[in-house]
């Protein structure tokens, strides 16, 4: 089956979690990805979060599908080998802050007059206008100013996400949307377009629930008392034994009945209605409860298509779930390195099964098969390494 990206070519600049992420995906869908990092300055994430046998497991989950060449875009010199790239690239995705590739001599005004095609997409914290253009940041920024973090936690305080909501979702995936969305466009019109994605900006989206009903009321939805964040006793986490938690996500009222009835507390309803007056009543009665029940305990709740129950799962038995297997939610990479891999399957089921192509590259490792591809001599790229160029 010929994947949707194939003849596609991306050039991506990008290094850590949200635009290598992005490129990955570009990759399961059969594009051709050219990572190019630093000849001395590697992506931070091969050495982050490494195993004490020196398996760079973040790295390895955002770089299946790719090719690695080194460059050093510092200097002018490596114009001659970045333009080359250029030249057959639709696409170029890159995550620095804004302005660092107009310092460089590669800002979007110079390319598009070279590349007129060319998908010029880059993913920053802010943006390149406003008042916070120039600021650092990471996730939790973007979530705080964003009003994403006002709305995780309790009633006492906000919560730290531990998810990179902004990263992933209001970075990585709005830059794939938006990056397919100009390749259709570039159909229509034979030309690219610059595309800059605000991770904060974008982290809004998340909001949407919560804005309809800032909308209707004109008053801040209160953090960690609304009905999908910690208001209702049927829609809440409760402790189990063992240090474990569950959610309980009964929230219509015939969920929540089916759910009673098999924990032999129905006849409650008729003496405590579930009425707001009565909500903290009924949150400590399934405090209770839970406190006495462990995981084997409440199997047939978990398996009972009605209850609504769940696990709160650790990512151990994430790895370990044969459906997701089968499913290939998660499935193993064999990696000339370091072996077998594990890997997250794309969240595309139309792709998914196809992205076990490529394993994710060694620093610099395809460097001299591309410049040869582009037509450097041997002599050539000698002299490249000698310039410390590649």
């Amino acid at each position: 089956m010929k994947l949707p990206l194939e003849g596609i070519t991306v050039i991506d600049l990008s290094m850590l979690l949200p635009g290598p992420l992005c490129s990955m995906y570009l990759g399961d869908m059969g594009a051709e990805v050219i990572k190019i990092e630093n000849p001395r300055a590697a992506d931070g994430s091969r050495y982050m979060v490494a195993e004490k046998n020196g398996i760079p497991g973040l790295f390895l989950l955002l770089n299946r599908n790719k090719k690695s060449i080194t460059l050093n875009l510092k200097r002018r010199e490596s114009s001659e080998i970045f333009f080359k790239l250029l030249e057959k690239a639709d696409i170029l995705l890159e995550g620095f802050r804004p302005g660092t590739l107009d310092e460089m001599g590669y800002g979007y005004e110079v390319l598009k007059e070279k590349f007129p095609r060319l998908i010029y997409c880059g993913i920053s914290g802010y943006g390149e206008e406003g008042s916070l253009r120039d600021f650092a940041g990471h996730d939790g920024n973007y979530l705080a100013l964003s009003g994403v973090l006002e709305q995780m936690g309790s009633i006492d305080s906000p919560s730290m996400a531990g998810a990179q909501f902004a990263d992933i979702g209001g970075g990585s995936l709005m830059a794939l949307n938006s990056i397919l969305l100009a390749l259709y466009q570039r159909e229509k019109t034979k030309l690219g377009q610059k595309i800059i994605i605000s991770m904060m900006e974008s982290s809004l989206q998340f909001l949407t629930l919560y804005a309809g009903l800032y909308v209707s009321t004109k008053t801040p939805p209160e953090r960690g008392n609304e009905i999908l964040s910690g208001k209702l006793p049927n829609y809440n986490i409760y402790k189990i034994q063992g240090g474990r938690f569950v959610f309980l996500g009964a929230l219509e009222e015939r969920f929540f009945r089916t759910f009673l009835r098999h924990i032999g507390k129905e006849n409650l309803l008729e003496d405590i209605p579930i009425t707001e007056k009565n909500y903290q009543r009924w949150k400590e009665i399934l405090i209770h409860y839970f406190a006495g029940q462990n995981l084997e305990s409440l199997k047939p709740l978990f398996e009972n298509t009605e209850c609504c129950l769940t696990p709160i799962r650790n990512l151990e038995e994430i790895f370990a779930d044969e459906e997701f297997r089968k499913k290939k939610l998660i499935f193993e990479m064999k990696h000339p390195k370091y072996g077998s891999i594990l890997q997250l399957g794309s969240p595309f089921p139309n792709l998914r099964g196809q992205e076990n192509r490529l394993p994710p590259p060694e620093h610099g490792e395809h460097t001299e098969e591309i410049l040869k591809s582009l037509g450097f001599s041997n002599s050539k790229i000698q002299n490249f390494k000698k310039n410390k160029i590649i």
